[in-house]
């Protein structure tokens, strides 16, 4: 009886294994599923030595500067099925982290993020989205580990120097109530916090902060530093006990796979905890695919964090497209599953934080890599990649040349895996879009009796196998198709009650320009946008000496701009609106363009740069501060032309570069200004 059960079930592999080759090679893929051609050396998974290092999870940043700032303002349902993608468990990118910028006021990348304390008795923790962001991560995932980081300061901190570090316990206290804030006004406990993003730390500072957690009874809020290199990090936390206590993981930048044996010394947890920063193409997908395996495998790294999590930042901004999908046009809805969604689902899909890595990890023999994780209690995920060097470079740093080639690769399980009889099985295969596959499930894969198994592994290939059942390829109908910035667009921002703080699709480059109601005007400026910054903040990057918020197309040529302002400041004060700005981001101190100054005492001013430099022409009018007047500015071909309140103050005047660029409002220097009625009209 028992050997005729043996040989039915001997049948049923065969037939499982014959299955599973057919449907294999229809998703042209070779599986082979016995050992015996396998001429490549054998990898064997083992657990009777021990396990290797916990894993804390793979997750992604939002901000650093104001990436997410067009995902807020994106119609339902496709904002929710954006988020879904990114969070929402066994579905999509499943991220088991989100790390976002504490807004500091200042440019950091992509635009500026409003801080919750502009100045030094002002506290609002509704500003900005991240608050917003966060809690849509933990309604799909309430076990997500949430991490904040400073980039910039508001300048009161800084005492009139750009530095954050001038008092220690002012700025501790200024991070400590972010922390507090996110708890009391959204429920959200903050599991991380860091030091100063890719800037200098300093070692007392990180001590008043470790201090005042405690005080505050945030025991359980961790530190992570210092967001930049390994050194002098390390090394120092080595020189100085204390230092060493307070720090609970040191977070390295770009690390290119590698750690080094200071930070090894330490027996902290090490993560690359921002990484990536590369455009989300099938090369973008290669560089996260191998990274993911070989910050581990090479640098001991148990969490990697990609900069950025959605790419929904107008695409001419720096590093468009650098983001694990795309969401750039919340006017039309569409938006864009990219490959690096599906690679992040090979391993967070599978694993959770608190699985640990194997001991036995490392790479193939020909090329690409294998990690395994297990949860301790049975369930084993094996993640094999094998990115060739031409498709899997990143941003940073320099990747020397590997050759990655045909292989065969045996995988025997031992320890505790040895009696696992089947494994899913999940695929990718980046490249030619004919033989392209993202995260495909195959047939289950069923091991022989020696607990072993081969793969026939070709280039830009990942595959994952694992014996939990629950992974997912989550998908919704297609978005709408994409289209250009509507070339009419007026904003009046009559908000009552703004669910968020900055009107849609305005992406501040410097300042802060902030929805505001004006009780002493009961007429039709009561609702406006306001310039809210009145001085400069701590900076990360160069922030222009004048704010800005550009918006619209970066196409538009020949076009229109119509804006009422209302300059603050007596005598001192100025407001500008501009057309065909070609530079934002980290590069708005040289943006050129066409700009259209008043100021109030009473002169008038047209530039080709936002700082000022290159004058077209200069005059006088009649106009003073606290007193509403209507700009408009027209550029067409080479000539362009302005209108204060409807009448010509200028007209004519030539401009040759650039040939387009956004629309865009802004202020003199850091003072208060407020617009309203926006119109803008480019031609097709």
């Amino acid at each position: 009886m028992a050997e005729r059960l043996l040989q039915a079930s001997r049948q049923r592999r065969v037939k499982a294994m014959t299955a599973a080759a057919g449907s294999a090679r229809q998703a042209a893929v070779p599986l082979l599923l016995c050992a015996l051609l396998a001429p490549g050396g054998a990898y064997v998974l083992d657990d009777s030595d021990g396990l290797g290092r916990e894993f804390d999870g793979i997750g992604a940043v939002s901000g650093g500067g104001a990436t997410s700032r067009l995902l807020v303002n994106y119609p339902e349902p496709y904002r929710s099925q954006i988020l879904d993608y990114l969070f929402k468990p066994n579905f999509g990118a499943s991220l088991h982290i989100l790390k976002v910028e504490i807004g500091g006021d200042g440019q950091t990348t992509d635009g500026t993020e409003p801080s919750h304390m502009h100045y030094a008795l002002d506290e609002d923790y509704f500003r900005g989205y991240e608050w917003w962001l966060m809690k849509e991560a933990k309604k799909r995932n309430s076990n997500i580990t949430l991490m904040g980081l400073p980039w910039s300061f508001p300048g009161w901190l800084g005492k009139g120097f750009n530095w954050p570090y001038v008092n220690r316990q002012l700025t501790a206290y200024y991070v400590v109530t972010w922390i507090v804030g996110a708890k009391h006004y959204h429920d959200l406990d903050i599991d991380y916090i860091g030091i100063w993003n890719e800037r200098s730390f300093d070692i007392n500072y990180i001590k008043v902060l470790r201090r005042m957690l405690n005080y505050q009874g945030l025991q359980q809020v961790k530190i992570i530093a210092s967001d930049n290199l390994w050194e002098p990090i390390s090394a120092s936390m080595l020189h100085d006990p204390e230092l060493l206590e307070v720090i609970d993981v040191i977070g390295a930048h770009y690390p290119g796979t590698h750690t080094v044996k200071d930070a090894r010394l330490t027996k902290k947890k090490l993560w690359s905890s921002e990484d990536f920063s590369t455009s989300n193409n099938d090369v973008g997908a290669g560089c996260w695919g191998r990274i993911l395996n070989q910050n581990y495998i090479n640098g001991y790294m148990t969490a990697t964090i990609a900069w950025n999590l959605v790419a929904s930042y107008y695409e001419q901004l720096p590093y468009g497209r650098c983001g694990l999908m795309t969401a750039q046009e919340p006017w039309s809805g569409h938006y864009a599953v990219e490959a690096p969604i599906w690679i992040s689902a090979h391993t967070t899909q599978f694993t959770q934080p608190g699985w640990y890595y194997l001991k036995t990890v490392g790479h193939l023999e020909k090329g690409g890599s294998y990690v395994a994780l297990t949860d301790g209690l049975g369930n084993l995920t094996i993640i094999i990649e094998t990115m060739s060097h031409k498709h899997s470079m990143c941003i940073r740093p320099f990747l020397p040349y590997f050759n990655v080639s045909q292989q065969f690769a045996t995988f025997v399980l031992k320890g505790s895996f040895s009696e696992i009889p089947e494994l899913q099985v999940w695929y990718t295969k980046l490249g030619k879009p004919s033989e392209r596959f993202l995260f495909k499930q195959l047939d289950s894969l069923w091991l022989n009796s020696g607990g072993s198994f081969t793969l026939e592994l070709q280039e830009d290939e990942l595959f994952t196998l694992t014996t939990l059942t629950t992974g997912r390829k989550g998908s919704y109908p297609l978005p709408p198709k994409s289209q250009p910035f509507p070339c009419v667009y007026n904003d009046d921002f009559n908000v009552d009650y703004p669910f968020f703080s900055e009107a849609p699709n305005f992406a501040d480059q410097t300042g802060v320009f902030e929805y505001f109601m004006n009780i002493e005007d009961p007429g039709e400026h009561r609702f406006t946008l306001r310039q809210v910054l009145n001085q400069r903040p701590i900076t990360w990057a160069a922030d222009a000496f004048n704010t800005i918020s550009v918006i619209g197309d970066y196409q538009w040529s020949n076009l229109t701009i119509k804006c009422d302002v209302y300059i603050e400041t007596p005598e001192k004060g100025g407001v500008f609106i501009a057309g065909r700005v070609n530079k934002g981001g980290i590069l708005i101190r040289s943006a050129r363009g066409v700009f259209f100054w008043i100021f109030a005492d009473g002169t008038y001013r047209v530039t080709g740069d936002l700082a000022g430099w290159t004058i077209y022409t200069v005059g006088r009018a009649d106009i003073t501060a606290k007193k509403w007047y209507t700009l408009t500015l027209t550029i067409k071909g080479g000539f362009s032309s302005g209108l204060l309140n409807g009448r010509p103050l200028w007209k004519n005047v030539s401009v040759t570069f650039p040939k387009h660029g956004w629309a865009a409002i802004g202020t003199h220097s850091f003072e208060f200004a407020q617009f309203d009625n926006f119109h803008v009209e480019a031609a097709h």
